[in-house]
């Protein structure tokens, strides 16, 4: 049997904050689904995971992502399908969002802010993954 796996790819995307120097997470507003949730999308066929982690980050958020540390990946159904979600710690560096017909908002929060706007509990272990990466956790 053939594996009908939806493959997908995300960062839990961050940076300094411009006022204070801490670190800010950016999550996205997915307008079809009213969610918040952390850059992510599928996988173009044969695509490497960490190459499309980057593609999806800047296609929803507008900034460029210089990828770190690897993050726990998610796996959970979507209509019936296995879903397995691979993700990466990624600075934000040069970049502007523009709304578009994916994500129409974004917000730069805080962890702890960020972890509690996230729809999804799967979600919010990211989080706590990112900033072990910082040795904050």
């Amino acid at each position: 049997m053939a594996d009908d796996t939806i493959k997908a790819a995300g960062c839990v995307l961050w940076r300094r904050s411009p006022f204070d120097g801490e670190v800010e997470i950016c999550l996205v507003h997915r307008p079809k689904y009213d969610d918040w949730s952390h850059p992510k999308g599928k996988l173009k066929r044969g695509e490497d995971a960490l190459v499309g982690a980057v593609r999806e980050v800047e296609e929803e958020t507008g900034y460029v992502a210089v990828p770190g540390a690897a993050l726990p990946s998610l796996r959970y159904a979507v209509d019936g399908r296995p879903k397995e979600v691979r993700y990466w710690a990624a600075e934000a560096t040069d970049g502007h969002f523009t709304p578009n017909r994916e994500v129409d908002r974004i917000l730069w929060l805080p962890p702890t802010a960020a972890r509690n706007r996230l729809t999804q509990l799967r979600d919010r272990n990211l989080v706590d993954a990112l900033l072990s990466t910082f040795h904050l956790a």
